[in-house]
């Protein structure tokens, strides 16, 4: 029998600052978290009712669900779960040490365990684009997605290919370049490429989108985990790094050329690496970021490492995204089996990065300003120099 390792929890930070004080800090007031339902036909309100049936969760967020009064009654009915919703208008109405849910719809929605339907699909765009649009508004702090089918959205008219895409165009601006990040205590993997079919990969990089990747990648390590100088590791497209160009040319015309700009531009930039000998070797261990160039390039090793943890994070976004990093798990539910470690991450994430940035943006708001010595320009340096005396004529 295994033991569950419970992840990092905000709300434990709290209280053991307070215990190693002999005066108690302010208690914070909980952030706001929205949370959407998911298809309803798999596990996300087993996911939630789970997660919350903690009471110490209520210290970490003030949950707001997005989703259906009845299809949650339905769900804790037949898992055999307490389920005491408030149930609000808006998240302005939601309450503290209480699961606030607001009824995205009153329609009859039959839940089908584990089946792939359109009504399901409806749901979770629904519940979707009203938590995308609070998030926007400033109505709550952060978003946690439950898992969604895509065939399920597809067929309800879904025009997105995941939430990524949806959310930088909901949320997103013309500078907007949201990048998925799945991170662990054991690494944080970023995606050259996400929902792209594999022979059309190589066609889509380009040194200017790495080039752009890897800024959005520094940036988000810096701001979002607050990483004074972080290390990114670049993996290769081709296996053994193309072999000289044996094997393909991509690592030479496109992948070190664009780490070469960003270590000119003073990025901490490695590689290309093999990614079978990256991850066998057990170099991701000496990177604070990894930039993948496909999707199963990166989350395969990632999620055979940490994936009752892992986390899913958008970086990029004005506005702080995550989710658990699987899928609807059709194959567990209704059954009450589903686990919540990556699901109960992915809030203390949100939760964290939240108050990241807020830090990041009160430790900028009012720079010193630099003196003379630190400044790059020539003519200022001369203030700090000893005066030479000039040679006898």
């Amino acid at each position: 029998m295994t033991h569950e390792k419970r992840p990092h929890n905000p709300a434990l930070e709290d209280r053991r600052e307070e215990n190693e004080n002999s005066r108690p800090l302010p208690r914070r007031t909980p952030l706001k978290i929205g949370i959407t339902h998911g298809d309803t036909n798999g596990v996300g309100y087993e996911l939630i009712l789970k997660a919350f049936a903690d009471p110490m969760m209520y210290d970490v967020c003030t949950p707001v669900v997005y989703g259906a009064v009845k299809v949650a009654a339905y769900h804790a009915k037949a898992l055999e779960m307490k389920a005491n919703f408030h149930i609000v208008q808006t998240p302005d109405e939601a309450q503290t040490d209480r699961l606030n849910l607001v009824n995205c719809f009153d329609e009859e929605v039959p839940v089908e365990w584990g089946k792939v339907a359109p009504e399901a699909g409806h749901a979770a765009l629904v519940a979707l684009e009203r938590a995308a649009e609070d998030l926007r508004d400033g109505k709550i702090d952060a978003l946690v997605t439950a898992p969604i089918c895509k065939e399920a959205m597809h067929s309800a008219g879904f025009k997105f290919v995941g939430h990524t895409e949806f959310l930088a165009d909901r949320l997103g601006s013309r500078d907007c370049q949201p990048l998925m990040i799945l991170q662990s205590e054991m690494m944080r993997v970023a995606l050259a490429t996400v929902h792209c079919p594999l022979s059309q990969v190589a066609a889509q990089l380009s040194r200017e989108m790495l080039e752009e990747r890897l800024s959005v990648l520094y940036a988000g390590l810096r701001r979002d985990f607050l990483l004074s100088s972080p290390r990114i590791a670049v993996l290769a497209l081709n296996p053994h790094c193309g072999d000289g160009g044996m094997l393909g040319e991509e690592e030479k015309t496109i992948i070190s050329p664009a780490i070469q700009a960003m270590v000119e531009r003073g990025v901490p930039c490695y590689g290309p690496f093999p990614a079978d000998g990256f991850f066998g070797a057990g170099l991701f261990r000496k990177f604070d970021g990894i930039l993948a160039m496909y999707h199963d390039q990166g989350l395969a090793p990632f999620k055979a490492l940490s994936m009752e943890s892992g986390v899913n994070f958008t970086a990029g976004l004005p506005f702080v995204r995550t989710s658990p990093d699987h899928g609807v798990a059709f194959d567990l539910a209704g059954q009450g089996v589903a686990d919540i470690s990556s699901f109960r991450s992915a809030i203390y994430a949100a939760v964290d990065v939240v108050r990241n940035r807020r830090a990041d943006d009160e430790a900028h708001a009012n720079p010193l300003p630099k003196l003379y010595h630190e400044r790059r320009e020539d003519g200022e340096r001369s203030r700090h120099t000893i005066p030479q005396e000039k040679p006898a004529e």
